[in-house]
């Protein structure tokens, strides 16, 4: 039975995108190689690929569609700002979570979520 292995994004420097992906969002390298990076523990992987076919380069800097789990994401979102991510929307609090949207280097938009809303004080 077929299972969901990665979901790609495709960006126009691979090196800087690795920055971003492993650095500035703290997620785990998994492998790298001639394909790109791959990147998330767990049976599904985020791969970055490099824009290299014309199909490929017009789906850099899109929205992705992709929501990545965040426990403690407003602190999260902190360390975001401190280290100059770009926000298409500040973390928001909605009936299922807090949520924020973000974009890397080439603009391709993620959302973030935290299905924990913090007290309002």
């Amino acid at each position: 039975m077929p299972t969901l292995h990665s979901i790609a994004i495709f960006v126009s420097d691979l090196e800087r995108a690795k920055r971003f992906y492993r650095d500035d969002l703290e997620l785990p390298l998994l492998r790298e190689g001639s394909f790109g990076a791959e990147f998330l523990e767990g049976p599904t992987h985020l791969g970055v690929h490099p824009a290299v076919h014309p199909d490929a380069r017009a789906m850099v800097g899109r929205h992705t569609g992709i929501t990545l789990h965040v426990s403690g994401l407003l602190g999260f979102c902190e360390r975001l700002h401190e280290r100059g991510v770009r926000f298409i929307n500040e973390p928001t609090r909605q009936a299922f979570g807090v949520m924020a949207m973000i974009a890397d280097p080439d603009g391709n938009v993620f959302a973030l979520w935290d299905d924990h809303i913090p007290d309002a004080h």
